[in-house]
């Protein structure tokens, strides 16, 4: 058993911090997070049910370990802060304007998956199409695709708010 939890760790370690480094921008907390998913993980082994993949289910244990993280710490960007500027069809723009930036994450939070995560991970994340596709085990291609699936629906419901 022990043999099989170090050889889980090793694999999908990477894959998990990236994931969250990908979410929270800092390495420092990505680490924490990371870490604690694998307690929790650990610590919730026995309720694995093989219905997913393993790294699909850590990526979702450390999704939440991350929210929770950020309620507890209430670490969120004061949008006065943030400077507007006149937008076009440049989605990763208004995502850092003060104005369309709740209402598109509010958006981000609602895409279905996968196209909620691609989306996440090339933008917050800055992973490479290949990267993605690495982490849902499928092309580079496929990565890309998904992605610009993602930025459409964004695009299109971002429409509705200006």
């Amino acid at each position: 058993m022990v043999t099989q939890l170090e050889d889980i760790y090793n694999t999908y370690f990477k894959d998990v911090f990236l994931y969250v480094y990908s979410l929270s921008g800092d390495k420092h907390i990505s680490e924490d997070i990371t870490s604690e998913t694998f307690m929790k993980a650990l610590s919730s082994l026995d309720s694995f049910r093989g219905n997913s993949d393993v790294r699909v289910w850590l990526c979702q244990i450390a999704k939440n370990n991350y929210y929770s993280y950020l309620r507890k710490k209430k670490s969120f960007v004061d949008l006065e802060s943030v400077p507007e500027s006149a937008s076009g069809d440049n989605v990763e723009q208004d995502i850092a304007t003060s104005e369309a930036s709740m209402k598109a994450h509010e958006i981000i939070q609602d895409l279905k998956e996968p196209y909620k995560q691609v989306f996440t991970l090339r933008v917050f994340g800055e992973l490479s199409f290949k990267q993605i596709g690495k982490l849902f085990a499928k092309s580079d291609n496929w990565a890309c695709v998904t992605y610009h699936r993602a930025r459409e629906k964004i695009k299109v419901r971002l429409g509705d708010y200006r």
